[in-house]
């Protein structure tokens, strides 16, 4: 059961006790409701629930509180659901059960529902209800109240929305902001606003495209690319970069050459080209000059150079900021350039994100590492981030060496480091290159034996080594 269920038959137990709705349920939480309606059926006990008459109606309908009325808006039986929206109506609070009830499984009481709906439910309650309407979309009869929202929200005034625009739940956004590109509610200048503030990819994308479509008709360019290209993400400055070459200034991309995002530099490299310039020939010129070259051109430069640009890169490995030495490290690898030799003192860096590409460097020459030098990267006194790449790399030469670095960490203090350890212990197997019946794999077997609790599981261990059991 889910903590959001288990709370919605809280809700629903001090409902049936008497509470009043408001201090039962967070009335503004759309998923309360939806667990408060499953609660009522799981967790109230049928004596506490309205109960109907012989003919299925229900009884003192006429009667009933607000708190007995929803009780019986999610009763079990359908009969009873379907009687207790005759009086619903009546009572604003309950319009989000009746939005669910528009949903219910049993026909009669999904059409009572809907034409409930259609009576009582204007713009600004479809505002207040949206969540909940784009929750219960994906439930199988949940279409017709999606339909509906839109519908009511296509005809509404401009300003009723804008509330959606920044709504928490990115499920509302998106099917507000999709309402106001279709039906033109927002300038290009807003949408490129949106674009560039709001965290959701998806709202990213459906803005800045809008934004930029309809400047391309207008070519108000001076309204959009600046919020586009003073983004914080990534897709929004992509297509503000990329808007460059169609405002007629292919010049300015050159500005994004060396952006942090990969996706940018590639658009911003398509313009300056478009444009008639040679990118490649901008990052050689940057790396040749080591005392201010920016990260991004480091990576640039290899993600468009060739493998004789490496000369320019090495030299970078020695380079104060941090930054250029990871990106030289991630060049290098990139141009298949990466020397097992020269890139192994770079695992003594003191940034983290250094050895991180580094190890990526040296991965696939794991075996030509000394295991003794690695080893020693494995003990409790270094920082946590070299401890971590040498294990790394011991584990990826496989066999008896990794199988003795695991062995070496099944008690480390480091709690992260102990159970990837002991995760590697227990997925141990005997490989090609382990001698069969070689006694150090016994003895570091054993010192992993309290790691299984299957006894048969770890003599089939040693008997697969070549061990006694």
């Amino acid at each position: 059961m889910s903590e959001e269920i288990w709370i919605g038959g809280v809700g629903a137990m001090l409902l049936a006790e008497g509470l009043p709705l408001r201090e039962a349920l967070d009335v503004t939480d759309p998923g309360g409701w939806t667990a408060f309606d499953l609660g009522v059926r799981g967790h109230v006990p049928p004596a506490l629930l309205p109960a109907r008459s012989g003919r299925g109606r229900l009884r003192r309908v006429q009667q009933l509180t607000e708190s007995e009325l929803a009780l019986a808006l999610c009763h079990p039986d359908g009969r009873i659901r379907e009687a207790a929206l005759d009086r619903a109506g009546d009572h604003p609070e309950l319009l989000p059960l009746v939005v669910i009830r528009s949903a219910d499984w049993a026909e009669p009481v999904r059409e009572r529902a809907r034409r409930l709906l259609e009576e009582r439910l204007d713009a600004a309650g479809a505002v207040t209800l949206a969540a909940l309407v784009l929750r219960l979309g994906r439930r199988k009869h949940g279409g017709y109240a999606v339909r509906l929202l839109g519908e009511l929200l296509r005809h509404a005034p401009g300003g009723l929305l804008e509330p959606l625009y920044a709504d928490a739940d990115r499920a509302v956004r998106r099917f507000a902001l999709r309402l106001a590109v279709a039906e033109g509610l927002l300038s290009p200048a807003e949408l490129a606003r949106v674009a560039a503030r709001d965290g959701d990819i998806v709202v990213q994308r459906l803005c800045a495209d809008a934004a930029l479509a309809a400047v391309v008709r207008g070519g108000a360019y001076d309204d959009v690319l600046p919020e586009l290209l003073g983004a914080r993400n990534t897709q929004a400055r992509a297509a503000g970069v990329t808007a460059l070459r169609a405002a007629g200034r292919p010049e300015a991309a050159a500005g994004f050459l060396a952006d942090r995002s990969a996706l940018v530099r590639a658009c911003a490299r398509y313009v300056v080209r478009q444009g008639g310039d040679d990118p490649l020939a901008w990052y050689r010129e940057r790396c040749a000059r080591p005392q201010d070259v920016p990260a991004g051109a480091v990576i640039g430069l290899a993600e468009c150079g060739q493998r004789t640009d490496a000369a320019l890169l090495w030299p970078l490995l020695g380079h104060p900021e941090a930054r250029v030495r990871a990106r030289a490290v991630a060049g290098l690898r990139m141009l298949d350039v990466a020397d097992a030799a020269r890139l192994r003192p770079l695992l003594d860096d003191p940034a983290p994100g250094v050895v991180r590409e580094t190890v990526l460097a040296l991965l696939p020459s794991a075996a030509a590492l000394p295991e003794a030098w690695l080893a020693q990267r494995l003990e409790a006194g270094r920082p946590r981030h070299q401890r971590v790449a040498a294990f790394r790399l011991l584990g990826a030469r496989g066999g008896l060496v990794r199988l003795r670095a695991a062995v070496a960490l099944v008690d480390d203090t480091d709690l992260k480091l102990r159970l990837r350890a002991r995760q590697s212990v227990r997925g141990w197997r005997p490989e090609a290159d382990v001698r069969f019946g070689d006694p150090a794999v016994g003895e570091l077997l054993d010192r992993a034996r309290h790691l299984f609790s299957d006894a048969y599981y770890f003599g089939q261990l040693r008997r697969a080594a070549g061990l006694p059991y």
